[in-house]
């Protein structure tokens, strides 16, 4: 065997060795193992559906709803600013798939040079030099470093998307809350307006009953102060209806104005609140998504903080054409050509190895913990929308009963103080407490409404 040929397959065998010690330097990514039981408080269940598996329209059924929804997703600026953020990180992945390739770059000069006395070969002490050439380097991913470089670029990519999509479930949840809150104030103000229609009523009886000597002017004054009491209330539910519309344009992208809509009675809260199990929040839930692609960023550099421990190895080449006179530079005699490789190998750079792979371990165990919070929070709200929804569908029963009692009791306190039997106090009484209770009903509906959505996007839909 000659001499170059064991040569060449020296440098084979020691690079094979190479590559196979870099297979033990960087780490191949797991899930950590984080734990998902327990995590929806009283709730215990081993079904896999969940409603944030199922689209929006199919949670929300009004069409007026679903329309806002869609023009939200396609004008919100915070989404559309999120999706910028996609592309400059896309752009950035682009980057670290390219490192693997060599760098080539083309370069021509002219370089003219004095030589002193000492220097000169021959008669010549001024030489002019014209070159064309092309150079390329190319860094060889022996330890893994360019790898786990573009792993944890995809890792930042992929968290993107899923902040993205954090950002979509929020926006759907703020749209819908919304809606129902200006439904809700609806229905307030129709409530209300009634109220003093009704109040207006028991104070001509009361004028009337004055007029018999049945009440004192007192009556009749309490009785006009109370109706009052109702009307004042209606400027600032028209101001909370005009602030909600203007607030709920800015969601849309649109400038502060009118928004369509249907009723508060007319919503039908999805029957079944399936939630699935627990374990489900890391597919579906983006923020629980974005906080495990971020503690897979950190981990892969930590892969790359490790390689900078081992020697570097580059791979040079140039070649291209050099004449002292302009005329030759295409002429045979005039092509040059290089190749080179080298290693470099760290020795003492003043801890900075040590540091960045110090600093990138703590960023690491940060981000996992971070992961962990992230899904403990998970839990905690979906834990708290079912139980939300679950209180306010008890009061719903128990708050018919009390309007029914309190419509009877307003009834029977007017017919009462037509004879005598009853006092205006009374009534007064009982019409306060009917608008209460009629406030109450509308606030009832309204946090069962706002239940279903808290559920839906705690749970990760509406980014589907």
């Amino acid at each position: 065997m000659s001499k170059r040929k064991k040569i060449v397959y020296l440098c084979f065998a020691m690079l094979l060795v190479l590559v196979m010690t870099s297979c033990k330097i960087t780490q191949r990514y797991t899930r950590p193992n984080v734990g998902t039981d327990n995590l929806y408080r009283d709730v215990t269940t081993t079904d896999t559906t969940s409603i944030a598996t199922l689209p929006y329209t199919q949670i929300f059924t009004d069409t007026a709803l679903q329309r806002l929804i869609a023009q939200g997703i396609a004008n919100n600026p915070n989404l559309l600013v999120a999706y910028t953020r996609i592309q400059q990180a896309q752009a950035t992945y682009l980057q670290s798939r390219a490192a693997f390739f060599p760098a080539l770059n083309a370069n021509t000069g002219v370089t003219t040079s004095h030589l002193s006395n000492a220097q000169r070969s021959g008669v010549r002490t001024d030489i002019t030099q014209y070159t064309i050439g092309l150079s390329s380097s190319w860094e060889v991913d022996i330890w893994g470093q360019l790898r786990s470089s573009r792993r944890a670029d995809l890792a930042n990519l992929l968290q993107t998307e899923a902040a993205t999509r954090a950002v979509q479930t929020g926006l759907v949840a703020d749209i819908a809350n919304n809606y129902f809150l200006l439904l809700a104030l609806d229905r307030q103000l129709l409530v209300t307006r009634q109220t003093v229609a009704n109040w207006d009523t028991t104070v001509l009886v009361l004028r009337a009953l004055k007029e018999a000597a049945r009440v004192t002017e007192a009556a009749v004054v309490q009785s006009e102060a109370q109706r009052y009491a109702a009307e004042v209330t209606i400027p600032d539910l028209e101001r909370n209806i005009r602030e909600t519309e203007n607030g709920l344009s800015i969601l849309l992208g649109l400038p502060p104005g009118p928004i369509n809509r249907s009723d508060l009675y007319a919503q039908q809260p999805i029957a079944a609140l399936q939630t699935g199990v627990p374990a489900l929040l890391l597919a579906n839930r983006p923020d629980v998504q974005e906080a495990e692609y971020n503690y897979r960023f950190f981990f892969e550099l930590t892969n790359v903080a490790r390689t900078n421990f081992y020697p570097a190895l580059t791979i040079t080449a140039s070649t291209g054409l050099s004449a002292l006179q302009p005329g030759n530079i295409f002429l045979p005699g005039s092509l040059a050509a290089s190749i080179g490789a080298g290693l470099t190998q760290p020795i003492f750079n003043r801890r900075a190895n040590r540091t960045r792979l110090e600093i990138a371990r703590a960023q690491q165990q940060g981000a996992l913990i971070g992961f962990q919070n992230a899904l403990l929070n998970a839990g905690r709200e979906v834990s708290d929308a079912l139980y939300l929804y679950q209180t306010a569908f008890n009061k719903a029963g128990i708050r018919t009963n009390e309007i029914t009692a309190l419509n009877q009791a307003v009834s029977y306190t007017q017919e009462l103080l037509r004879y005598g039997f009853a006092t205006y106090t009374e009534v007064i009484t009982a019409r306060q407490s009917l608008l209460q209770a009629q406030l109450g009903s509308i606030n009832d509906r309204l946090q069962q409404l706002q239940a279903t959505v808290n559920l839906y996007r705690s749970l990760g839909g509406g980014w589907r």
